[in-house]
């Protein structure tokens, strides 16, 4: 019941070896030490993998509404800007090479039902949007030649209240994740 075992290739130093055993791996035993090490260490890296993958689900649960929302409003500005770019500030109707913001005309805080309506945010510059509180007098006349006076004032009237789910949220902030991706994509 001797059998010989056939020549196998040291998964180390790549020399041809006949094993001891059909199990055998390595030819030497330097290299049986790397192939140790090589197999600690990918074991180290999986075991971290998997703390972070931990740590993250451990976060996911943790998250408020309100987290949930300005993870999702991060990512539907990028959108915003994503649309809009090589388009003029809204507002001023400049083209500059300093930061871009997605401007809202009508602001979250006056309108948290229109905070991921695309008819209302556009893009805007850093000045128009922090120090000219938005520009709203010349963004409302751009706007107007942008999307049109009816639907300018659809966006000035009342409407009913965003009531979204966390599960919505986070739908909402996977599409405009990926919407990113495809613009940028494309570009």
């Amino acid at each position: 019941m001797n059998r010989v075992l056939k020549m196998k290739r040291c998964r180390i130093c790549a020399r041809d070896f006949t094993p001891i055993s059909s199990m055998s791996k390595v030819c030497s035993v330097p290299c049986s030490l790397e192939w140790a090490r090589k197999l600690s260490e990918k074991k180290c890296l999986q075991e971290s993998r998997e703390g972070r993958k931990a740590v993250r689900e451990a976060r996911s649960r943790v998250k408020t509404r309100s987290d949930h929302l300005r993870e999702a409003q991060a990512a539907f500005n990028a959108w915003v800007r994503a649309r809009d770019e090589g388009l003029p500030c809204i507002s001023c109707g400049r083209h500059h090479e300093g930061r871009w913001h997605a401007g809202h005309y009508r602001s979250v805080g006056s309108a948290p039902e229109l905070r991921f309506e695309p008819l209302n945010v556009h893009l805007q510059c850093a000045p128009c949007n922090l120090y000219l509180s938005g520009n709203l007098t010349a963004y409302r006349i751009n706007l107007i030649e942008k999307i049109g006076l009816e639907k300018v004032q659809w966006l000035e009237t009342a409407h009913a209240p965003l009531k979204l789910t966390i599960e919505q949220i986070e739908q909402m902030k996977k599409f405009y994740r990926a919407e990113v991706r495809r613009i940028k994509k494309e570009m």
